[in-house]
C-alpha cells in the first residue's frame, strides 16, 4: 500500500515539478500546505524531519527526504511500471540529469530564485539588469537543447520536463516568451499544457505570476 505524504505549496515550482510527477504516474497521496511566508517550514516539528526547512518534501511510511529531483526520481524508480520518466539507459538518464543540474542550477538557482527572492522575499523595488538578463540567457539555453528534439532530454516525455516547465512558467512573470525568438520553447509548452495533468502545474504557475504581477519593482537600467 502506498502511503505518501507531500508538504508544499503550489507557488513553488519544485513543488509542482513533483505533484506533476505524481499525477503521471497516477499515485495518490496526502499534501500537507506549508506556508513558508508564516516560516511554518521553520517549526521545530518541520526541522526534525528536514534541517534545511525546504519545499517540497516526501514522506513514503518511514522514510523522509527533500530535493524535487530527489523525489522525482524516487516516485519513478519504486513506483513506475516502466522506466519512461527517468530511463535506465546509461546515456539516455545521462542526458536527463544534466537537464535537472540545468534547471536548478542555471534556470531556478541563477535566474528565477535569485529574482525573486528580492521581488517577493525582500521588497526590493529596483532589480538589477543582469537578474533579468539571467532569464533570457535561461530561454536561450533551453532553446538550444530543444532544437533537434520534442522534448527537454530527447524525443520522450521525462521528469526533466516536469522540473524545467515548473520554472519556466513562473518565469514569465518577469519576461514573456517571445513566440519568434524561441519557437521551440513555445512549441515545447504547448506541448507540456496539453498533457491531461498539466492542471497540476497551471494552477501554482498562475498564483506565481499573480504574486509577482502585484510587486511594485522597476529593472534598473
Amino acid at each position: 500500500m502506498v502511503n505518501l505524504t507531500l508538504y508544499g505549496l503550489d507557488p513553488s515550482p519544485p513543488v509542482r515539478a513533483v505533484k506533476l510527477t505524481l499525477a503521471a504516474l497516477q499515485i495518490a497521496y496526502k499534501y500537507v500546505n506549508v506556508n513558508v511566508l508564516k516560516r511554518e517550514q521553520l517549526s521545530a516539528a518541520y526541522l526534525a524531519k528536514n534541517p534545511q526547512g525546504t519545499v517540497p518534501m516526501l514522506e513514503d511510511g518511514a522514510v523522509c527526504f527533500w530535493d524535487s529531483h530527489a523525489i522525482m526520481a524516487y516516485l519513478v524508480r519504486k513506483y513506475a511500471k516502466d522506466d519512461a520518466l527517468y530511463p535506465k539507459d546509461f546515456y539516455r538518464r545521462a542526458v536527463v540529469d544534466q537537464r535537472l543540474h540545468f534547471e536548478s542550477g542555471v534556470v531556478f538557482a541563477n535566474a528565477l530564485i535569485s529574482v525573486t527572492k528580492l521581488v517577493l522575499f525582500k521588497g526590493v523595488t529596483a532589480v538589477p539588469k543582469e537578474r533579468i538578463e539571467a532569464i533570457v540567457e535561461a530561454y536561450d539555453f533551453t532553446e538550444a537543447f530543444l532544437k533537434n528534439n520534442n522534448y527537454i532530454a530527447g524525443d520522450q516525455l521525462t521528469i526533466a520536463d516536469f522540473s524545467l516547465i515548473s520554472s519556466l512558467s513562473s518565469m514569465l512573470a518577469y519576461v514573456e516568451i517571445d513566440a519568434v525568438k524561441y519557437p521551440r520553447i513555445t512549441a515545447w509548452m504547448q506541448r507540456m499544457q496539453q498533457l491531461p495533468y498539466y492542471e497540476e502545474n497551471a494552477k501554482g504557475a498562475r498564483l506565481f505570476v499573480a504574486s509577482v504581477k502585484k510587486a511594485n519593482f522597476t529593472v534598473l537600467p
